[in-house]
């Protein structure tokens, strides 16, 4: 705990230092808004598609893209390059534990991820659909500890994700179809209400609506009090499972690791 504000300092000044790998990731967080110019514009063309009407859509897909940007992780990449060219060897000779590390760096770019697209977003969300985000003191809250929930079960799955190229050539193959999954799962392509209710309760009890739906319903007041705290209760649990099998896969794959000079 006491090395965690260093290793921020250090991922602040690794963001700042690459600078332009960090905008190239910031774009890829920008479907939310190619999805609400689509159903916007089917939404007014044709009318309210299941009872989302224009703004609807505007004020869901703004609030999706403000949720990404608090939530995105990209340790499965760095894991799998660091673990196929060995780079991983220098990590394991510190006195922390690597996921510590990663998430450090992952949390270090939020200041800056904030300040180049938060204030644009959150001035678009209260223009364009300020009649729709809660006014619920309480679920302002329960939105800040889903957000929390959501950034640390993207984190770990990633890790799991990542921690598979100790056992496999690539993990790449993997995370395509696991973020597969999620655009489709998590409400990042089209609002889970509309799905058909066996599908909908499918995307609920999974761990992709935690990760992004869930708050984004919170933020707009599409979730009663009661509604959050279940999907909070199924998040954590989800939380509390993929950090463990993390850890595990991650320590189990550094105890048979070999690379030269490990």
């Amino acid at each position: 705990m006491r090395a965690f504000p260093t290793l921020l300092r250090v991922g602040v000044a690794e963001a700042v230092a690459y600078r332009a790998e960090f905008i190239i990731w910031l774009l890829t967080t920008t479907m939310p808004l190619v999805m609400l110019a689509l159903w916007a514009e089917v939404a007014r063309e044709g009318g309210p598609v299941g009872g989302f009407t224009a703004q609807d859509f505007t004020a869901y897909f703004l609030a999706s893209f403000i949720v990404r940007q608090l939530t995105g992780c990209w340790v499965a990449w760095d894991l799998n390059r660091e673990i196929r060219e060995g780079l991983i060897s220098m990590r394991l000779l510190k006195p922390i534990h690597p996921l510590a590390a990663y998430a450090a760096e992952n949390l270090a770019v939020l200041p800056m991820r904030l300040l180049l697209s938060m204030p644009i977003a959150i001035a678009a969300l209260w223009l364009a659909g300020r009649d729709h985000v809660t006014h619920d003191p309480l679920m302002f809250a329960f939105f800040a500890v889903a957000v929390a929930g959501a950034w640390l079960l993207s984190f770990s799955i990633m890790a799991v994700i990542g921690s598979l190229a100790f056992f496999i050539d690539s993990t790449l193959a993997v995370a395509d179809l696991w973020f597969g999954l999620f655009f489709i799962l998590s409400g990042y392509f089209v609002p889970i209400a509309l799905f058909p209710a066996w599908f909908r309760e499918l995307a609920i009890a999974l761990p992709f609506r935690a990760m992004l739906g869930l708050p984004v319903e919170m933020l707009i007041g599409l979730q009663t009090r009661a509604g959050a705290l279940q999907g909070m209760a199924i998040e954590w649990a989800w939380v509390l499972c993929c950090w463990a099998g993390a850890i595990t896969l991650f320590n189990a794959g550094a105890r048979r690791y070999s690379a030269y000079g490990a």
